[in-house]
């Protein structure tokens, strides 16, 4: 059960040698157990019985082997064995060792429960047959991501068998795949999947941790997400399972990502659970004071302190593992931020753990995304990662909202827009201005919604966030939304605000597929699914949060937009350039940009900024190496005033190819040519795409 470590990686302290093999590493007479802890002064292995986990059957005592890694060898550490360990240390400030107390091992691939905040680590046999699938290595500019949560998902899949309901099988069950591969998604994120818990105040108010951002370990697939068979069968079952549903999506060409969250862990602040981390060694692990108080730069109580080698050589350790041994394809890395600070807490793109994950090579092919943010001090973090790292670009998010919903809400009350439409066009086109030249387009994941927030449909159906359900007195989750309920706040009847909301949503997804950059599409958006106006859904496990297969036509209509959308984006290579063009050279694999507005003009600098002028349209031309030739139109118009808009006259172009226009409810199957000079009439708000010919 070693982990393959490659060439390593020059970082300092992370691969100190000593950090090597952490965890068990089974061989032919028994196993090897190594547990790193610097403070430690004893340490035990416990085992129990296999059926009564109370029942303790041998205790072993780890010997301290240098570099902080105390170790035992024993026959008695084989597949299916439970096992425990304890730690006794110093009992001053930062300290919380517990001799009585029995700990997760960090490196456990296996968990089972005997109760709340009762845990056993299980040794696992990790033996798979992988049939000969690859991962499916899709490159990041025909990427299209589908952030989803395997029990919302799954739960209510008419096509899947209730047994797999919510599950890892579910997710890999066939009918699952045909609505995958159908919607032409390239990649499933999937929320966290490492095992989580409940927090003890959800608990209380009888609600449940659902999204799972509060890890126990970062090794063991989280076991309510498998069958009931394969929970009966114990973490073996668990893992293979995993494997069977990773390997039927790469069969289908389809990448798993997964939404991993190392820099806080399930036991939060001073009094809450101690389960591993804490009980090993509390002032290694964490972030703190010199009088041991936390610090807290991730607002969920305690901050891993990625600082400590053998914290960074954890998180990387497991990433290996779930790269290799369970064949992910990528990772999406909750406030990513936490991960990069210093012994000082300050952020550094250069920090070695960063950079060990984008260089290491047992990690070469995998996709990096950070969430470039975190709670403490300059945390926000948007374009400021190195090589290797694709950032959600919560920039793009603010600015397509605002253009498409708050700028809109604005004019109604102020008869003018307060922003013309050059930040907007600046987004559509790769957001240059956050990402370098050197990283391109594709290091911004762009995003109208997420998990975290309101759905598309409520996004359009909402001014405020209705939040009571979840405890807090409406307290939680953002007030500032960008968001606009177009007449009516919440669910109507009125026909002419059901139309304008419907046209909103197109807009947005029109905008988000059509535009430079890895578009990221949330589940349940195809459908329009709605949370009732709760932003932060987080411990509701309940109908509210699944994901219902039983659309309306109107929501068809959309999920036919988002298919077709999904389609052009594949089928035209100057919406997604891997490289910014270069005003004064060719750029292979870029889009050469031109703006021209509702004339057909080149745009002026003066209606780039003026917020009358909320018209543009978006000529975009690739260099292609490999890949045809293509050029494409895209009309935007920003207001609700109808305008008349004049296709441009240019050199070279004898027509336009109508393709998409968020104006129908349904795609339209016909394709009519347009010749330059020709007026459309646009009514308020729209969008049309055109292949230039």
């Amino acid at each position: 059960m070693s982990l393959p470590t490659g060439a390593p990686v020059a970082v300092p302290g992370l691969h100190d040698p000593a950090l090597d093999r952490l965890g068990v590493t089974l061989h032919a007479d028994g196993g090897t157990l190594r547990v790193w802890s610097a403070h430690a002064t004893s340490m035990e292995l416990v085992l129990f019985d296999t059926t009564d986990l109370d029942w303790a059957v041998e205790t072993l005592p780890l010997t301290d082997v240098g570099g902080g890694v105390w170790q035992v060898d024993t026959p008695a550490l084989a597949p299916g064995v439970r096992y425990a360990v304890r730690a006794d240390g110093p009992h001053g400030q930062g300290h919380a060792f517990n001799p009585q107390t029995l700990l997760i091992e960090p490196y456990s691939r296996g968990l089972v429960s005997g109760g709340y905040e009762d845990w056993r680590s299980v040794v696992i046999d990790d033996t798979y047959d992988w049939q000969g699938v690859g991962k499916p290595d899709t490159p990041w500019d025909r990427t299209v991501i589908y952030e989803a949560h395997v029990k919302g998902l799954t739960k209510r899949h008419p096509g899947i068998p209730p047994a797999l309901h919510g599950t890892y099988a579910g997710l890999g069950h066939p009918a699952m795949i045909e609505h995958l591969v159908g919607l032409g998604v390239t990649a499933v994120e999937l929320l966290p999947v490492h095992a989580f818990a409940t927090e003890p105040r959800l608990l209380n108010l009888g609600l449940s941790n659902y999204w799972g951002y509060n890890s126990l370990n970062f090794f063991t697939p989280h076991s309510p997400y498998a069958t009931a068979d394969s929970r009966m069968a114990g973490p073996d079952a668990i893992v293979r399972e995993f494997k069977d549903m990773v390997r039927a999506l790469h069969e289908a060409g389809l990448e798993v990502l997964l939404d991993v969250v190392y820099n806080h862990t399930a036991e939060e602040g001073f009094g809450g659970p101690r389960t591993s981390l804490r009980g090993l060694d509390n002032r290694s692990y964490y972030r703190q004071e010199s009088s041991g108080a936390y610090i807290d730069v991730t607002g969920c109580g305690n901050s891993v302190d990625t600082s400590t080698p053998a914290a960074s050589r954890l998180v990387l350790d497991s990433l290996r593992y779930w790269a290799n041994e369970m064949q992910i394809d990528g990772f999406r890395f909750d406030l990513a931020v936490t991960l990069g600070r210093d012994h000082g807490h300050e952020f550094d793109a250069e920090h070695p753990l960063l950079r060990a994950i984008a260089e290491d090579p047992d990690l070469a092919s995998v996709k990096k995304i950070a969430e470039p943010w975190d709670v403490g001090m300059g945390g926000w973090q948007t374009g400021g990662f190195g090589p290797g790292w694709a950032e959600w670009n919560d920039r793009y998010r603010d600015r397509v909202r605002n253009f498409w919903l708050s700028d809109v809400d604005y004019a109604r009350r102020a008869s003018t827009s307060p922003v013309g439409v050059g930040g907007f066009a600046t987004r559509l086109a790769g957001s240059s201005n956050t990402f370098s030249r050197e990283r391109g387009p594709l290091a911004g994941i762009n995003f109208v919604t997420a998990h975290d927030g309101f759905t598309l449909r409520d996004l359009v159906s909402y001014d405020v966030k209705h939040n009571l359900g979840n405890g807090e007195h409406n307290r939680d989750g953002a007030d500032t939304n960008r968001s606009f309920n177009h007449g009516a706040e919440g669910p109507t009847d009125d026909e002419t605000i059901l139309a304008t909301r419907r046209k909103a949503m197109r807009n947005l997804l029109g905008t988000l597929l059509l535009s430079a950059g890895v578009p990221m599409l949330t589940a349940g958006d195809e459908f329009a699914r709605t949370q009732r106006g709760n932003n932060n859904a987080y411990c509701h496990d309940s109908a509210l949060t699944w994901m219902s297969w039983e659309p309306a036509e109107w929501q068809e209509d959309l999920h036919a937009h988002v298919r077709r959308l999904i389609a052009l984006r594949r089928e035209n290579p100057a919406l997604r350039p891997v490289h910014f063009a270069h005003e004064e050279q060719v750029v292979p694999n870029a889009s050469v940009i031109d703006w021209y507005d509702e004339h057909g003009e080149q745009m002026s600098i003066e209606r780039w900024t003026d917020p009358s002028h909320r018209t543009l349209q978006y000529d975009a031309r690739s260099t292609p190496e490999r890949e045809h030739a293509n050029r494409i139109l895209l009309i935007v118009h920003g207001n609700e005033r109808p305008i008349d808009v004049t296709l441009p006259a240019l050199e070279g172009v004898t027509g336009y190819l109508d393709l998409w226009s968020s104006l129908d409810e349904r795609p339209s199957t016909t394709a009519h040519r347009r010749t330059p000079g020709e007026t459309l009439t646009l009514p308020g708000t729209a969008m049309r795409l055109f292949r230039v010919v």
